[in-house]
């Protein structure tokens, strides 16, 4: 199986949020499950810059995207097992950041057109193109458009991946033409247009052929109103074709036990590691260096979907605790010029960066003892499982991936792994965090056990990637990769056992059984001497008589007439198997018995010579 993997950003070439890190991961997990698979993705000035002597080009083309007729460029690398392609177009990406210009549709509507019409350049053409977001949402109505016109792009198939429903891709009416080139009619019937103006990722949910929900309890929330942004209808209606399949991590990225970016290393066999990241961690944040005062961390977007009002609303009751708190993040001006003066009030408490530094946050997974996620709406979150992994206790709020991934901690059986609440409630949350923080003071060996068991968790992208090559099966009709390679090999570990065993064509082994005890060798049977051939295995074995041909009828009656002496009863007792009829009255009369009487059926028979035929028989 063939896949494509459109995405706009992947670790490690560049991040700004969780969809990087499933980039960079879901594809090789597929690979290692027998898929053949590519990722294709924009040419950033960051990617060019860290890993453009790495890169190959390809060729170049021109795109068409509405009247534009636009260079572009194919560069490739080969990374764990997967082809990595790279849309090169300067005006589009030689660009300080990903995202955040006025531009964005016009930008990755020509990405998407690009995917399309790239694919002849390509080492393989695909099966499933699977995208991500409203960034690849115009791949599958590209592709349903251009299949009208041109036979080879229908036999592709599409998936798609929703990771946050509040990012749709919204431009006016006039852009369906003037930036996408596509024709009046997909507005006119509906598909992708949506309270008036042109929605992208609408489109792409009516055209993709498989829909997938980042986590089940996220595919259960989109067709809710309070979690869709007004998509509920469109959910419930794809309902068919929409999956929640939960993202995972790399668990050889993320491994506290040989992770060079953090400042020691430690296992569950061995936790003294934490400590030392936890006081590298107060040194980095300007926070007080108390080994007993546990770390609360929050390492997100700053925007209004994490939550972050919630803690906004308790800050001071949260630092009334014994407790130190971390931030680590940029997003909404409102949240960073909150927590700008919050760290002013609470300094050697409250440590604050308002960027996104990846050695820093792994950092901070590694030396906080609790991590903060009040998500009011959180489609997986990958955060909470690298925390855990990193021994780094979840508090959480119990939607998305969130709920599917963080158990609550019952002290009365002594299980879970975390720290939940349901409502969307900032006093509720309050009062998690203060069983947290007792938990951790006052009953250590409770916490180590509730730790032990976060990072014993299995967040690996295997079982991930199956579900997600069920549902390429799915959609394509083929076999699951490596299947039939399986079966070829266990035919193979069983074909000596069946050569040394046959159970068919029985009677050709007779027959050879039959010609070793004469002593003969077998000559090389053909047409011709068939029956011969036959006939003379059956001469040699006496003990079980071979099935009667209507051919050898009336001989074969004659030689067991001639055969029958005086010795009658032993005669009767060796044919075991159907003796004729006639054969017997011919034995009871030799033996002296009065003859039955005659009939119709048996008159030739009984009138044979037989004695002139006893000699013979003898030999």
């Amino acid at each position: 199986m063939k896949i494509l993997y459109a995405t706009s950003e992947a670790v490690p070439f560049c991040k700004t949020g969780g969809l990087a890190d499933v980039a960079g991961s879901l594809p090789p997990a597929l690979a290692g499950e027998k898929a053949e698979v590519a990722v294709i993705m924009p040419l950033y000035t960051r990617v060019r810059e860290k890993f453009g002597d790495q890169l190959q080009f390809v060729c170049y083309d021109f795109v068409d995207l509405a009247w534009r007729h636009c260079y572009c460029g194919l560069f490739s690398c080969e990374k764990d097992g997967v082809t990595w392609y790279f849309i090169d177009n300067e005006q589009y990406f030689n660009r300080p950041d990903l995202y955040g210009y006025d531009d964005d549709s016009e930008r990755f509507a020509f990405f998407s057109r690009a995917v399309v019409r790239m694919l002849q350049h390509m080492k393989f053409w695909p099966d499933v193109i699977h995208c991500n977001d409203w960034q690849t949402a115009l791949i599958p109505i590209y592709l349903a458009d251009d299949g009208v016109r041109e036979e080879k792009f229908r036999s592709i198939r599409t998936a798609l991946s929703v990771h946050n429903v509040e990012y749709q891709g919204r431009t006016g009416r006039d852009s369906l033409e003037y930036i996408f080139g596509l024709p009046s009619g997909w507005a006119e019937d509906g598909t992708i247009m949506m309270d008036g103006d042109v929605n992208l990722l609408k489109g792409a949910l009516l055209c993709a052929d498989a829909i997938n929900a980042v986590s089940p309890t996220y595919a259960s929330e989109l067709k809710q109103a309070y979690f869709a942004h007004r998509l509920e209808g469109i959910m419930s209606q794809c309902d068919y074709k929409l999956s929640g399949v939960l993202n995972g991590i790399d668990m050889v990225r993320y491994d506290p036990a040989a992770d060079k970016a953090i400042a020691a290393n430690y296992s569950l066999a061995d936790m003294s590691g934490k400590a030392e990241c936890k006081l590298a961690l107060q040194r980095e944040m300007g926070l007080n260096e108390e080994a007993e005062t546990p770390i609360i961390a929050l390492v997100s977007r700053l925007v209004s979907h994490k939550g972050l009002d919630l803690i906004c609303e308790v800050l001071h009751d949260i630092m009334k605790l014994p407790v130190q708190v971390v931030v680590l993040g940029k997003g909404d001006k409102r949240f960073e010029e909150f927590f700008a003066w919050a760290a002013e009030q609470y300094p050697g408490r409250l440590g604050v960066r308002l960027d996104y530094n990846e050695a820093l946050s792994m950092a901070i997974y590694s030396g906080a003892d609790l991590f903060l996620m009040p998500s009011k709406s959180e489609p997986c979150g990958l955060s909470q499982m690298i925390a855990m992994r990193y021994g780094t206790v979840p508090i959480v709020r119990e939607t998305g991936g969130l709920k599917d991934t963080v158990h609550a901690y019952q002290s009365w059986n002594d299980s879970g792994n975390g720290f939940s609440f349901a409502e969307y409630n900032a006093y509720d949350m309050l009062h998690v965090i203060g069983e947290a923080v007792e938990l951790y003071m006052n009953e250590k060996e409770a916490f180590a056990r509730l730790r032990q068991r976060a990072m014993e968790g299995d967040f690996s992208w295997a079982k991930s990637a199956r579900e997600y090559l069920n549902i390429y099966c799915t959609i394509t009709g083929l076999p699951m990769p490596g299947a039939e390679a399986a079966v070829e090999a266990a035919v193979t570990e069983e074909a000596p056992a069946a050569e040394e065993a046959p159970k068919k064509r029985v009677r050709k082994t007779t027959k050879k059984a039959a010609e070793e005890t004469a002593g003969e060798e077998k000559p090389k049977r053909t047409r011709k001497v068939k029956k011969a051939d036959e006939a003379a295995a059956e001469a040699v074995v006496t003990e079980e008589k071979p099935k009667r041909t209507r051919k050898s009828k009336k001989v074969e009656e004659a030689a067991v007439e001639a055969a029958v002496t005086e010795e009658a009863p032993a005669a009767e007792e060796a044919p075991k198997k159907r003796v004729r009829k006639t054969t017997k009255k011919a034995a009871e009369e030799t033996a002296g018995e009065e003859k039955p009487k005659r009939t119709r059926k048996t008159k030739k028979t009984e009138e044979t010579p037989v004695v002139a035929e006893e000699p013979k028989a003898e030999e």
